[in-house]
């Protein structure tokens, strides 16, 4: 089956749309502005990531609602705050077999990487970033003094690939895009005359998590992991694969939970295994100390699985999992690593995440939670609203003035831990 093309307006397009469609209707992107997520000032989510104060731990995971910048902007305009960007590699010409992505109850696709020249996906990521800061000026969203959001990049697949011109550009370009910048906030001068006093940082990302393929080697794994630490000087999360937890306690999880879907055991063997991944964390642990960065974890990637569907093309024969069926497969594997760690993990969460767990989740020290599967069902990114309430009165039930006396009262201990089981 042939792959449809995406179609990328430009900034001016794309800002002048947002704008006529905002003053004439108070909506953008067809959201009404009652979606809209106003922070104000004394959150007691807040949430700091890499020395920015995010004004809530949500936000959406690398995923189809990262790739375009209208996408993006939409997920921020309704309340993401942490935005794992499309993972790019340096294959960037990619034939997507559609349709790619099923969403019913559970979650599968078919397709992993960036459907966008490496060069698009820079400048739809810049793109949203500079429209995001004038959406934060117009509507006066969140602190002059604080972006409150981050952009993570999301790269892949190897180390072979990531060492490619290509990607070596774009990673710079990510930690500085002062030229690209300059050029584009002149294009749209005439049309949002203040973007020109906008303290738009040139920097767009200092931080990366890592996805590998399903059946990537642990030496790559780390390899990877260490040249993005010791010499791009990022903070890094490596994404680990749900099949970590081991065949049986997996497959037993899944048994209980009711769903179709099948785990073939060319996963297991080709995967990260457990013993691996703790000298690969130790070792990442210990480079990240070395280099004054963060090191974390992103549990978990999606699930590989046989294609038992008639939605994907018939000769797609492996699909991936995500959403409610891998939850407690991830809530499991995060609880296995905290005892290992005694609690001492940074593990962001990305599994199944939606409006009723994920106070649970930040309760266990897992965050910031990063969605996809949720936000590609009926509601969309309007259901981020629902995500924040669930947490506001999360805190409120548990008289939590900040995110680690939620953890503190929740668990009924006077110490802080990360421990979820």
């Amino acid at each position: 089956m042939a792959s449809d093309n995406f179609k990328i307006l430009s900034l001016r397009q794309l800002l002048q749309n947002i704008l006529k469609h905002y003053d004439r209707k108070k909506k953008i992107f067809d959201l009404p502005e009652e979606l809209f997520y106003y922070p104000g000032q004394d959150v007691p989510y807040k949430f700091e990531r890499f020395g920015v104060i995010l004004e809530n731990p949500i936000g959406v995971a690398a995923g189809p609602q990262t790739q375009l910048s209208q996408n993006i902007v939409a997920s921020w305009l309704t309340g993401s705050r942490f935005i794992e960007l499309k993972t790019i590699q340096t294959l960037d010409e990619l034939d997507i077999a559609k349709p790619c992505i099923d969403m019913q109850d559970e979650g599968y696709n078919c397709e992993w990487s960036q459907e966008l020249k490496i060069e698009q996906s820079f400048s739809q990521y810049l793109d949203a970033w500079i429209i995001i800061h004038i959406l934060k000026d117009k509507l006066g969203i969140g602190s002059r003094q604080n972006p409150g959001f981050i952009f993570n990049m999301s790269v892949g697949y190897d180390l072979e690939g990531i060492l490619k011109p290509n990607v070596q550009w774009f990673i710079n370009k990510m930690l500085d895009a002062s030229e690209e910048l300059k050029q584009k906030v002149d294009s749209i001068k005439d049309i949002y005359p203040e973007v020109s006093q906008l303290n738009i940082n040139p920097k767009l990302s200092d931080n990366v998590t890592l996805s590998t393929m399903h059946g990537c080697p642990p030496g790559e794994v780390e390899k990877i992991a260490l040249y993005l630490l010791n010499e791009k000087k990022l903070h890094t999360a490596v994404k680990f694969n749900p099949t970590l937890l081991g065949k049986k306690e997996l497959q037993d999880i899944l048994e209980k939970t009711g769903f179709e879907t099948n785990v073939p055991d060319r996963a297991f063997e080709h995967d990260l295994k457990y013993p691996d991944a703790l000298k690969i964390i130790d070792n990442l642990k210990n480079a990240a100390e070395d280099n004054n960065l963060q090191f974390s974890l992103k549990l978990t990637n999606t699930l590989e699985s046989l294609n038992h569907k008639d939605v994907f093309p018939r000769d797609t024969d492996t699909m991936y999992n995500s959403g409610k069926s891998i939850h407690p497969v991830s809530v499991a594997l995060a609880s296995k690593l905290q005892q290992e760690y005694n609690g001492e993990l940074d593990i962001s969460f990305s599994g199944g995440a939606h409006a009723f767990n994920i106070p649970k989740l930040v309760s266990c020290g897992l965050a910031p939670v990063t969605v996809c599967t949720d936000l590609l069902k009926p509601g969309g990114y309007g259901k981020q609203q629902q995500y924040i309430e669930e947490l506001k009165k999360a805190f409120s039930e548990n008289s939590a003035k900040n995110i680690e006396d939620f953890i503190k009262n929740t668990a009924g201990i006077k110490d802080k831990g990360k421990h979820c089981g």
